[in-house]
């Protein structure tokens, strides 16, 4: 079997990120590293699957991208964005999936680099705390953040990184004020795992923000398994009881909100007459349900698209920075529109 460059790495003692830039630019690193990976290649007997368009170039013109999964449409879409802005700039795209696992997220990214993409696309489970981040930046590796949020300037020790997103706060508040606007005042979160998206957290600070504004008391958020209720048995006694179970749920994500709508038509509730549904998202099959789902639309082809550019942008501005001496240039975030989208799903509780 041809050696691999992660059985380079493990030999030398470094990272595939670090062979990676050694194969890309010999220059990048220190002497004794290089020296060390040199005699890992020649034990080996590794060959780097090099066209000579790119040896002759520098780079491979080819970035990576990881996302949490590909059945959910969102992230479809946005890497349908990253795959049409890259075709026209003359990029090729690898993707890789985490299915929603943190400790995936590093061997997902060292994969792509050890095919030697110039850069990274991904979206993580927390940008805040990120091993894997902090590797990307150590190594001087180019990325962008998509629907992952951080506050311009880094978020206590962390630097500035670059991101596509819509405002999850705010538009979690929006979307919850939307529901008090019709007459709810007994609003519950159902969301995914918190440790598993840092987007739902900000949601759920969106909807405390709502329910404060409007001087409702906030109910627990309940946190499940992916995207199904069916076996949340505290949760189905809880919607079996009209005193205990709330007139609205709003929902982290449009996958879960439709799982609930199922959940609860089986539970013999009706949406929206027992109980309004909001989701978050606006993938298009929720425009095509019935009832239609509301929703918060993120503009995901847009996401993917605006990340495709603004990384191909870092990756040119820092090999310029590198051949001139230059520092590098301050990371771009980028805060996208959302819109709420005002379906059937939501309607004024029946005590109204």
């Amino acid at each position: 079997m041809r050696p691999s460059i992660k059985q380079v790495a493990n030999l030398a003692g470094v990272s595939i990120a670090t062979v990676s830039r050694l194969l890309n630019k010999p220059g990048s690193v220190s002497a004794e590293t290089a020296e060390k990976i040199h005699r890992s290649i020649e034990q080996l007997g590794f060959r780097p699957n090099f066209t000579g368009r790119n040896l002759r170039a520098g780079n491979s013109r080819t970035v990576g991208v990881v996302v949490p999964t590909l059945s959910n449409t969102v992230f479809a879409q946005c890497l349908q964005g990253i795959e049409l802005a890259a075709r026209e700039l003359d990029y090729s795209v690898m993707f890789t999936t985490t299915e929603y696992l943190p400790e995936d997220e590093s061997a997902a990214v060292e994969l792509l680099l050890g095919h030697r993409v110039d850069g990274v696309i991904l979206t993580v489970a927390d940008a805040g705390a990120n091993a894997t981040l902090d590797l990307l930046e150590r190594e001087k590796i180019p990325f962008v953040l998509t629907y992952n949020q951080l506050a311009l300037g880094g978020q206590g020790h962390v630097p500035p990184r670059a991101s596509v997103s819509v405002d999850n706060r705010a538009a979690a508040c929006d979307a919850v004020a939307h529901l008090i606007r019709l007459g709810h005042r007994r609003i519950q979160m159902l969301s995914g795992r918190f440790n598993a998206s840092d987007r739902a957290i900000q949601r759920y600070y969106g909807y405390l923000d709502a329910m404060q504004a409007a001087g409702l008391a906030p109910l627990p958020a309940i946190e499940v398994e992916r995207h199904t209720l069916t076996a949340a048995t505290d949760y189905q006694q809880m919607m079996a009881d009209p005193a205990l179970r709330p007139t609205a749920l709003f929902c982290s994500n449009d996958l879960l909100a439709m799982s609930a709508m199922r959940d609860l038509r089986a539970l013999g509730l009706r949406v929206p007459r027992d109980i309004s549904v909001m989701g978050f998202d606006g993938i298009p099959v929720g425009a095509l349900m019935e009832p239609v789902l509301a929703s918060v639309v993120q503009p995901s082809e847009r996401i993917g698209d605006v990340a495709l550019r603004t990384l191909v942008a870092a990756i040119e501005r820092g090999a310029a920075a590198a051949a001139a001496g230059a520092a590098p240039v301050e990371a771009a975030r980028h805060v996208l529109p959302h819109v709420v989208r005002e379906g059937g799903s939501a309607a004024a509780p029946a005590q109204s």
